[in-house]
């Protein structure tokens, strides 16, 4: 007999696995990208969906394969500053990850299908792409995230592949615009992971995880995320610049004054586990920052007829 309680701390389990708050990076450039083929009158919504919905399965499935592979190269310990790991904690076994990401991906390859046969191959290469890098983040012969690659990794695959590629499978064309659009999520995501890798420069260095934190130091660390969260929030004045008709996209500014508080807390030496706080600071940026971004790109022309 199961017990009811043993049931619920497995469901708690997953739910810590998947790792919610991370969800925001994979939804942000969704959004931009559709806000951008809304306001172009080329919106279509299957395609919408299934770029949502594969979008966070391949976040999802990143998480468990990180969750499963740090753990395996010692990465994640019992001295581990961030929240809670389910294979290296013991709640979860590591075949049971092991599977769990495997599915996951697969579910993601099921969405894919449909947006593949609409999109051609830049679609199909786009994906594999995306699912190989999330399981090479951390796994395989050369994991990106232990040879100082996360951070680049991130910032395209969050930002101008996500971005340009959402709107493509919707539009059926290319812009040169949503690719520069694409760096605002992606230079915002850079800038958590960098977060990430600041808190966990002690341990990493132990495990021979070489981020960009461990490589180059808190300082270089600092200067980056001072460095993509200012880039992130001045980028829409360029786009506004040459469609001046979105203006109210210039909403997203709004977001420079929580990226100045992360700043001035990075800058400040925060240490340990007190970038915990910075770094779901940093999450919801991400998010609120896209979506008033999106929100005033399609309103903006309506303003104007």
């Amino acid at each position: 007999m199961i017990h009811l309680s043993n049931l619920w701390i497995q469901r708690s389990a997953w739910l810590i696995a998947i790792r919610p708050k991370t969800l925001g990076a994979a939804v942000a450039p969704v959004l931009i990208g559709t806000s951008m083929a809304i306001s172009d009158g080329l919106f279509h919504l299957l395609s919408c969906l299934l770029c949502l919905f594969a979008a966070v399965l391949i976040q999802i499935g990143t998480n468990f394969s990180n969750d499963y592979y740090d753990f395996f190269k010692g990465a994640d310990t019992s001295e581990r500053l961030g929240p809670k790991r389910v294979t290296q904690s013991g709640l979860l076994e590591p075949d049971a990850v092991k599977q769990l990401f495997v599915i996951v991906f697969a579910m993601a390859v099921l969405c894919g299908f449909f947006l593949v046969l609409r999109g051609g191959w830049a679609i199909l290469l786009i994906g594999l792409l995306s699912i190989t890098s999330g399981i090479l983040y951390t796994g395989g012969p050369f994991p990106l995230a232990y040879h100082g690659l996360g951070d680049i990794f991130v910032m395209l695959f969050f930002g101008p592949i996500a971005v340009s590629g959402t709107y493509y499978v919707q539009a059926l064309q290319w812009s040169e615009l949503t690719i520069l659009a694409g760096f605002i999520p992606g230079l915002t995501a850079t800038a958590l992971i960098a977060v990430n890798n600041l808190r966990d420069a002690p341990t990493d260095a132990k495990v021979a995880k070489r981020t960009l934190a461990v490589r180059f130091g808190e300082n270089f660390v600092q200067r980056e995320i001072q460095f993509t969260l200012i880039l992130s929030a001045t980028l829409p004045i360029f786009l506004v610049v040459n469609q001046p008709s979105h203006w109210p996209a210039l909403l997203s500014l709004l977001a420079l004054w929580p990226i100045l508080g992360v700043i001035k807390m990075v800058l400040s030496g925060t240490k340990g586990r007190e970038l915990n706080g910075v770094l779901g600071t940093t999450g919801k940026i991400l998010l609120i920052q896209s979506l008033l971004f999106s929100v005033g790109w399609v309103v903006g022309p309506a303003f104007l007829d």
